[in-house]
């Protein structure tokens, strides 16, 4: 439901809320309420243990955010992605501000939130192109305000683009410089596996081959890439084990051993933690 534009004694607002069907909360990542305000005088928002997130802009005017026990210091430009679930308000100085705002859920979310600070991302940010998100949260509104009968698939398209932009562009910095610091070295790492992924490998033998020590390349690794160094390597073999499967008549055993995975009863029970099915049967199903 729109709300039309609201003049009280704290702010002047603008916002949707939006009650999505029973498949959207149950399946997909949906939408909540998504406006914007411009606060009339200082005032404080406060909030705990709310099944949301929330996404906001400020586009001008300064303010401050407390979340997880932490202070922030807000200004014109910066960003703030919170998970609600946890403890958080945020105030408008003297200098008064306007946000815009987005509060969204899915079933997934925890997991995609705690992937993104894994990867470095933070509370708080000042994104390189804030046009990128004004436009999709002026494409949310659109479509919420909308009555279009899939608006609820094209609000989560729209929700996981976004999310998509934020994975992208609010990385923690020091982590980024410490990673650029490795491109070079990392990236010849990295290769190496996509070669040489057959074969027997291990940390000892990486950080003899490539000068450096197993530990710090473990750690630098899934910065850069995301993914630890184990867990990328599984990925090649399990990406070329399922090309073999589909595409020749190899058998089980011999599949595993081409794709450095090993005796059959080794290859199936590796295959099947992260496929969720065994090799034979992923080959009978594709």
């Amino acid at each position: 439901m729109e709300t039309p534009l609201f003049y009280g004694d704290l702010v002047t607002t603008k916002r949707i809320i939006y009650t999505p069907s029973v498949f959207a909360k149950t399946n997909l990542i949906h939408l909540q309420e998504i406006g914007e305000l411009t606060a009339q005088k200082p005032h404080q928002s406060k909030r705990a243990n709310l099944a949301s997130y929330l996404f906001f802009i400020v586009v001008r005017g300064t303010g401050v955010l407390e979340y997880d026990g932490v202070h922030y210091d807000l200004q014109g430009g910066d960003c703030v992605f919170v998970d609600c679930r946890k403890p958080y308000y945020h105030e408008t100085s003297q200098d008064l501000w306007t946000l815009k705002w987005v509060h969204f859920y899915g079933p997934n979310l925890h997991g995609i939130y705690q992937k993104y600070t894994e990867r470095g991302g933070r509370p708080c940010f000042h994104p390189t192109d804030l046009g990128g998100y004004e436009r999709l949260l002026a494409m949310l509104y659109k479509i919420a305000s909308s009555s279009s009968y899939i608006k609820d698939m094209q609000i989560y398209e729209k929700l996981a683009g976004f999310l998509t932009l934020i994975m992208e562009e609010s990385w923690n910095p020091e982590l980024n410089q410490r990673a650029a610091n490795k491109k070079l070295d990392l990236q010849n790492i990295k290769e190496f596996l996509d070669q040489h992924y057959q074969e027997k490998i291990s940390l000892d033998e990486l950080s003899s081959l490539f000068f450096i020590n197993k530990f710090y390349l473990t750690r630098i690794f899934k910065e850069q890439f995301g993914i630890s160094v184990n867990n990328y390597l599984t990925q090649v073999r399990i990406t070329h084990a399922k090309q073999l499967l589909r595409f020749s008549d190899l058998s089980i055993e011999r599949v595993g051993t081409m794709c450095g995975l090993g005796d059959a009863n080794y290859f199936s029970r590796v295959f099947k933690k992260v496929e969720g099915m065994t090799p034979g049967d992923y080959r009978r199903h594709w």
